[in-house]
């Protein structure tokens, strides 16, 4: 992955998942058997499990009910890292269009998406992150990733060249979706009470990239991982599931929660950088996804990350005597070649940045 000129990661070329899963499999091949994970976790009854937080951005900005709604969003940050978001303005119809393209993107035949393939030298495009060696265990999906913003860092042969209408809703999707996580990290400075200039200064001009999942049926389900578990090294996450089928699950106090995806809302969480500029006041934490038997489930994540020209510590504002800082101060290139240089490994990547 480049960002102007600077090589910031590559991953190893594999077979797409979504081919293997059409062929009449009874077994898993090896290489995607996972025995050192734990095994997955079936929704139980509503009432059995914690559910996330919900959070209603119109609250957030009403005049009677904006303190409360603060005091809820701050201890979801806190408590969880994790929260969903109702009522964020992005409109219906674009994200159904959204919903519904992604689903043909990943159906088009392989020979089309051979060009949209990722390469040696790259991770964006189709294909798997974080495959450092050939003899590393791989997750149960296809993925399609792609840095959206800002337009100058864009891959010329793979945003210009998407299908359309897919590339015109992409590109609305991309804005909504940089406006909405702007408006939530506003809203978490407020709940901090931090310097809100810190927070805009390292994210209004960010980079913001997107990550494609497709998890295909699996003949055995338990055997595998879609999406191994990690907490996100970015600042902050916006998830968007595509169809009905649950597989995002959650760390919490020990044990895995199934997230089960609000109509018309986003699943938000924390990332590593943004536990950094917290000072570690809100945590990133550590999710992963498992995979169906029968049904297909995919889903879009949209990351939000600081301008590439800048470092990233802990806010200026939130240190004080009786608070130092917790976390060094790194360029956010550097941040990133060390991220894909790397295996997703549980939450072990940010400890390298503690002080």
């Amino acid at each position: 992955m480049e960002a102007n000129g600077v090589g910031l990661g590559a991953s190893l070329l594999v077979p797409s998942v979504q081919e293997l899963a059409k062929e009449p499999l009874s077994k898993v091949p090896p290489r995607y058997v996972r025995p050192d994970q734990d095994p997955p976790v079936i929704s139980g009854l509503p009432s059995s499990q914690p559910e996330v937080p919900i959070i209603d951005m119109e609250k957030l900005s009403g005049e009677e009910s904006a303190e409360s709604e603060l005091e809820k969003l701050h201890l979801a940050c806190k408590e969880w890292g994790f929260f969903q978001i109702i009522n964020h303005g992005v409109s219906y119809p674009l994200v159904e269009r959204m919903k519904e393209e992604t689903q043909q993107f990943f159906n088009l035949p392989m020979e089309e998406k051979k060009r949209f393939w990722q390469n040696s030298e790259d991770i964006e495009g189709f294909g798997q992150a974080f495959v450092v060696s050939n003899e590393q265990k791989l997750d149960w999906a296809d993925i399609f990733y792609l840095v959206t913003l800002p337009h100058d860092i864009r891959k010329p042969h793979l945003f210009p060249n998407l299908p359309l209408p897919f590339r015109d809703t992409l590109e609305a999707y991309s804005k909504a979706l940089k406006n909405v996580a702007l408006k939530t990290l506003g809203f978490i400075s407020n709940a901090l009470k931090m310097d809100n200039n810190d927070m805009m200064t390292l994210f209004e001009e960010g980079m913001q990239a997107m990550r494609m999942n497709y998890y295909p049926p699996c003949p055995q389900p338990e055997q595998v991982i879609g999406l191994t578990p990690h907490s996100d090294a970015v600042g902050i996450t916006f998830l968007l599931q595509l169809n009905e089928v649950e597989g995002l699950q959650i760390k919490k106090d020990g044990t895995w929660i199934p997230v089960k995806p609000l109509p018309n809302a986003f699943i938000v969480n924390i990332g590593d950088i943004l536990e950094m500029v917290t000072n570690g006041q809100y945590k990133s934490i550590e999710h992963r996804a498992i995979v169906n038997l029968e049904k297909e489930r995919l889903s879009v994540a949209t990351f939000l990350n600081p301008n590439l020209d800048l470092d990233i510590g802990p806010s200026p504002s939130l240190i004080t005597p009786d608070t130092p800082p917790k976390f060094k101060t790194v360029p956010v290139v550097d941040f990133f070649k060390d991220l894909f240089s790397k295996e997703l490994d549980r939450k072990t990547f940010i400890q390298r940045y503690y002080i």
